[in-house]
């Protein structure tokens, strides 16, 4: 039997490097104990040293009761770090055949009912669970580094995964004060990487264009866009965008670009998150976030 998501008390990590051992220092921060592997030379000594630099920032942010950097074990092998798992996560270098086999080799040790979640940047998790003989509890739980402060986690399966297991991880994430976001199906690369990358391509034939050069889009991003994108998504923006009018006014005034079902998600969107506010208040809100955002990023030097 699944134990329950929101009782979770041990976890392990494979892998110790950036994202990894900072997932290590986030469970550790709620309170979880946590096991961690990883074969590198120095693995061990890095993954204390990324808890110690993070912690500072995790206790800002709000310790519960029972947070214990202390409450981390390393083991020299898969086996002995999986043994009594809860919750595995998966954080080994973005190489295919990698993940495979180290999920395969977890898989084979855990009881089924465990679930196992790879921080995979790209990979599709029917091709990670490919050698596994429980392929079905093996999913995506993709992060955003810095992995202990960013709260996005975006939770994929395959056509193989039972909708209970991407139900179980979706709250246990969120249990645990991320913010899971589920994909319908499996992509490549799934949703917030591909945006970056939209915004990558773009950028790169800018600069080939001879418009612009990288301090300017740099520029361009954390000093207009990425300040309203802090707090607001593109569909608050376009609603907001809209003026007193609002996503109505603005549709009317600029058209569509996109398909009608687009249009529709869009704007139940924008139903769904401001609702019935007026828009004198969501630009209370607005403004009062640029403010706050403003006044308290500090310069790189």
């Amino acid at each position: 039997m699944r134990p329950d998501p929101q009782q979770i008390r041990h976890v392990a990590c494979i892998g110790a490097g950036t994202i990894g051992a900072g997932w290590a220092a986030y469970f550790l921060s709620r309170g979880l104990s946590v096991a961690v592997t990883d074969p590198g030379p120095g693995a061990e000594a890095l993954l204390h040293r990324i808890i110690d630099e993070s912690w500072s920032s995790l206790e800002v942010l709000g310790l519960p009761p029972g947070a214990d950097r202390g409450k981390v074990e390393f083991f020299p092998t898969v086996a002995e770090a999986v043994r009594g798992a809860e919750f595995v996560q998966e954080s080994a270098p973005d190489r295919l055949e990698l993940k495979t086999a180290l999920l395969a080799e977890v898989d084979a040790i855990l009881p089924p009912d465990i679930v196992i979640a790879s921080s995979t940047s790209t990979f599709l998790p029917s091709a990670l669970g490919a050698q596994c003989k429980h392929p079905g509890r093996i999913i995506v739980g993709h992060p955003f580094a810095p992995a202990h402060l960013l709260p996005l986690v975006e939770v994929v399966g395959s056509e193989a995964t039972p909708p209970e297991v991407l139900d179980w991880a979706f709250a246990f994430y969120a249990a645990l004060g991320k913010r899971p976001l589920r994909l319908k199906k499996e992509i490549q690369s799934f949703i917030a990487n591909r945006l970056q990358y939209a915004i990558q391509d773009e950028a790169n034939r800018l600069i080939d264009a001879g418009i612009c050069d990288y301090a300017d889009i740099d520029t361009a991003m954390t000093e207009g866009i990425g300040l309203r994108w802090a707090f607001m998504g593109p569909a608050i923006c376009a609603h907001l965008g809209g003026g007193k009018g609002g996503l109505k006014h603005r549709l009317e005034h600029l058209g569509w670009r996109g398909s009608d079902a687009t249009k529709a998600s869009l704007t139940a969107a924008v139903e769904a998150l401001a609702g019935a506010a007026p828009m004198d208040d969501l630009e209370r809100w607005r403004d009062a976030n640029l403010v706050a955002q403003r006044r308290a990023l500090k310069p790189m030097k």
